[in-house]
């Protein structure tokens, strides 16, 4: 059971990692705010196995689901987004 745990650590942390660096290295703005959702899925899934359910549950609203709307709000505001 430990070793299946520590698997599923080091998944979620290479997730998290992978899905930043496809955010800082992005080309298209839509593609980065993307990737910076899944950060926040990775890191919500990191404090759920933790766990802390109260602060996955808040990272998954806020890290997950707000922000990247928000950014993609602005996005079509601005311009046209990125077309």
């Amino acid at each position: 059971m430990s070793n299946l745990v520590v698997l599923l650590d080091i998944l979620i942390v290479s997730g998290v990692v992978v899905s930043a660096i496809l955010a800082c290295h992005s080309e298209k703005l839509l593609s980065a705010v993307i990737a910076l959702g899944v950060t926040g899925v990775f890191c919500a899934a990191a404090f759920l196995v933790m766990h802390a359910p109260d602060v996955a549950i808040s990272e998954a609203a806020v890290g997950a689901a707000l922000t990247p709307m928000v950014f993609i709000i602005a996005l079509k505001k601005m311009r046209g987004g990125d077309d």
